[in-house]
C-alpha cells in the first residue's frame, strides 16, 4: 500500500514551510534538477504522492495544478557540475538554487533525505520525506516533471539514445546507443559505465596510433 503524505511534519514548524526534492541522481546523462515549494493549504491538489509512485500522466496533471497554485523555485545542477563536484554535492547544489529561487523566503526548509543543502533559513531532512510530507512529495513531483521536459529537450537533438522514454538511465536502448553512437557531452563522464567507456576508447586509440 502507498503511503499518503501529510502535514504533519510541516505543523512541526511555525512560519512559512517549503517542501525541498531533488530528481535525476541516478542517471547516465543530463542534469540534476531539484524544486522547492511552499503550498497553500487552500488549494492544494488532491492525491500527492511521491513522484515515483505515479504514472507520467497523473505526474503531469498534478504539477500544472501545482504551478497554478503553490509558490515554486527550481535548481539545476548541470553535467559539467556534477562531474566537478560529483553527483551527492551537484544534488545539494541544485537544493540551495531552488530555495533561493522561490519567488518569497521561507522560514524553514523541509529536505528529503539526511543531508541539509547550503540554505539562508533552516533547514530539517526527513528520510524518505517525498511519503511524509504533502511539500516533499509536491517538490518531488515538480522536480521529476521539470527534469523529465529537460531530457525530452535533449532527446531531439540526441534522438538514438531515446532519452524522451527512458530519460538518461541505464535503459537497453541507452546501452545500446551509447555502445553504437558512443558517449555525447550530456553524459555524465565521471558515472563509472560512461567513465569505463571513455577509458577503454581512449586506450584504443593510443594503442592504433602507437603501431
Amino acid at each position: 500500500m502507498v503511503e499518503s503524505p501529510t502535514f504533519e511534519i510541516e505543523d512541526e514548524f511555525s512560519g512559512i514551510v517549503a517542501g525541498v526534492d531533488e530528481a535525476g541522481r541516478g542517471p547516465w546523462a543530463g542534469p540534476v534538477v531539484a524544486a522547492a515549494v511552499i503550498l497553500d493549504r487552500t488549494a492544494t491538489p488532491e492525491g500527492l504522492r511521491d513522484s515515483k509512485t505515479l504514472s507520467e500522466k497523473r505526474r503531469r496533471t498534478l504539477a500544472a495544478a501545482l504551478w497554478k497554485s503553490a509558490r515554486i523555485g527550481v535548481g539545476v545542477a548541470s553535467v559539467d557540475e556534477i562531474d566537478s563536484m560529483n553527483i551527492l554535492r551537484a544534488s545539494l547544489l541544485a537544493m540551495s538554487r531552488a530555495v533561493a529561487n522561490l519567488p518569497i523566503a521561507p522560514d524553514i526548509a523541509i529536505v528529503d533525505g539526511h543531508i541539509k543543502p547550503k540554505l539562508t533559513c533552516p533547514a530539517y531532512t526527513v528520510i524518505k520525506g517525498d511519503a511524509k510530507s504533502m511539500s516533499i512529495a509536491a517538490a518531488s513531483i515538480i522536480a521529476k516533471t521539470t527534469r523529465d521536459r529537460m531530457m525530452l529537450e535533449l532527446a531531439r537533438d540526441y534522438p538514438n539514445y531515446q532519452w524522451h522514454s527512458n530519460k538518461g538511465y541505464a535503459a537497453p536502448a541507452h546501452r545500446a546507443a551509447l555502445a553504437e553512437f558512443g558517449v555525447t557531452p550530456h553524459h555524465r563522464r565521471t558515472f563509472s559505465p560512461i567513465h569505463n567507456m571513455l577509458y577503454e576508447e581512449s586506450s584504443k586509440t593510443l594503442l592504433s596510433t602507437n603501431r
